[in-house]
């Protein structure tokens, strides 16, 4: 079969760093190769926390020179994380740089909102879990608190829709993006006109909607001759880093379970429509859209930013450990000691996160983790229970069982966590692929480009290009036991 023609780029972004990794077909795999590889930080002035929207920019023209050194691409696409975006005035500059999901301008938005439009309303139309830092929140920020500058904006664009309109000068939204907005209506696939007039959010700021594997347009002139490079086409992939990384899941089954493993962690299942209920609601289930004008359903639950800024805490003390050593003292540690809700409020901001965990142990009656280990193993068991937690509730959704669970993405690399979720959800686990959201990216730009024929088809290359490890549930009635406990403190904190 030999090397397909069409080499493409991929640039994926995470919350800390990113990267532009070059993709291509080859005797019937994806061969990957990462080229370039940034920092991501967000920049505080005064008390707000941005993102720094023109480095982010100066990044992706970096990696692409990087690329034109590696054989040149046919095609690029990008993904981010979902909800944040920039404004653009009525001549497309950009207003000033887009704000980080993790600012405090939306705190007590939320209440806010559903004094125009009633929580089960909002919730009927998006089919969105509610999170401070939707989408729907951050623009009512605006209304309530910065009108002049929605008042000057010509279009709202989303992450890397806005750097998709930077490259090409065109303004669209891809569709994976949209739903992250919470101003989408989930079952007609458009906008929310109520919504929208309840907020008094101007339509005119939103874009046309566009399907996952959009052709956008091509790199504009300018772009072209600042660095040297050939036209090339502009995908809109599944430009949420999520639903990327949801192409990947190596199977060939239409009902399966994910958890997008990483500083979030992601637990659903793909379906052809959303589910908007009185389950979904009660357990503020989201449904998101999916390439292929699928439908995620889905839980958004902390991940492995918990050790992440636990780490960097012990960094600050002065001590600094590695991921792997982390691991190795978690494993030491007794386990079933203390647990705690990984979605608390406490935990949802940067700080002393260790602290934080004694205290909500101590506050519920728990044995308090003293050690590094006890608070690694304390992290990974609470999450591995938070996923059966969830797994009920997607179960009770869809009215469905599943006998196992794919686990992708960076986070697999952490074989503890991989194992305890097998046997928290009392489940086989299926881990891999590591690099999900990249193969994800590059497999919607091959199917753009007519490289391969559909998503089935793309899973099936995807598994094989790249090996999984499976792990099966091991210690039953001691994690059965931790769960009760768990669950009692999880109802009681609510």
């Amino acid at each position: 079969m030999g090397k397909s023609k069409n080499q493409v780029l991929a640039f994926d972004f995470g919350a800390s760093s990113g990267r532009a990794i070059i993709g291509y077909l080859e005797d019937g795999k994806i061969k990957m190769e990462e080229v370039y590889r940034f920092s991501n930080d967000p920049v505080t002035v005064g008390k707000t926390m941005y993102w720094d929207t023109l480095r982010q920019f100066f990044e992706i023209k970096q990696g692409m020179l990087k690329a034109k050194q590696k054989g040149g691409f046919k095609s690029l696409g990008i993904d981010t994380w979902g909800v944040d975006f920039g404004l653009l005035d009525e001549h497309g500059v950009l207003l000033e740089n887009a704000i980080h999901y993790r600012d405090d301008r939306t705190l007590g938005m939320q209440e806010e909102v559903f004094k125009v439009l009633p929580k089960d309303r909002v919730y009927n139309l998006s089919g969105n879990q509610f999170e401070n830092f939707n989408t729907i929140f951050q623009v009512y920020a605006l209304v309530k608190k910065r009108p002049w500058l929605l008042e000057r904006a010509e279009t709202l664009l989303l992450t890397p829709d806005l750097f998709n309109y930077f490259l090409t000068g065109e303004k669209k939204a891809e569709y994976t993006m949209a739903t992250t907005t919470q101003l989408m209506d989930a079952k007609n696939r458009c906008w929310s006109q109520e919504i929208l007039e309840a907020l008094e959010i101007p339509e005119k700021l939103l874009a046309e909607i566009v399907p996952s594997g959009t052709t956008v347009g091509e790199l504009s002139e300018d772009i072209c001759e600042e660095l040297g490079l050939e036209k090339a086409k502009v995908i809109s992939v599944a430009s949420h880093d999520t639903q990327s990384a949801v192409v990947a899941v190596p199977t060939q089954k239409e009902d399966f379970l994910f958890i997008s493993c990483g500083t979030w962690s992601l637990f659903g299942t793909e379906l052809k429509e959303p589910i908007i209920n009185e389950d979904s609601l009660k357990y503020n289930v989201s449904n998101e859209g999916g390439y292929g004008n699928t439908t995620t359903l889905l839980k958004n639950i902390i991940g492995l930013w918990l050790v992440q800024e636990s780490r960097r805490q012990w960094m600050r003390e002065g001590v600094e450990y590695g991921f792997g050593e982390l691991e190795q003292l978690a494993t030491k540690a007794k386990p079933f000691v203390s647990f705690i809700d990984p979605d608390a409020p406490e935990f949802n901001t940067a700080g002393n996160i260790p602290k934080r965990i004694r205290q909500f142990c101590a506050r519920t009656g728990q044995a308090i983790p003293e050690t590094v280990g006890d608070v690694v193993c304390c992290i990974n068991q609470s999450l591995a229970l938070k996923y059966r937690y969830t797994l009920e509730q997607i179960e009770t959704c869809t009215k469905k069982t599943y006998p196992e669970i794919h686990m992708i993405g960076g986070g697999i690399q952490s074989k503890l966590l991989c194992q305890m979720t097998a046997s928290a959800n009392n489940k086989k686990v299926i881990a891999g692929p590591v690099e999900a959201t990249a193969l994800g990216n590059i497999a919607v730009q091959l199917m753009a480009l007519g490289e391969i024929e559909n998503l089935q088809k793309a899973r099936e290359i995807i598994r094989a290009s790249e090996d999984t490890k499976e792990y099966r549930p091991e210690n039953g009635e001691d994690w059965e036991e931790a769960y009760q406990k768990f669950k009692q403190i999880i109802i009681k904190e609510a």
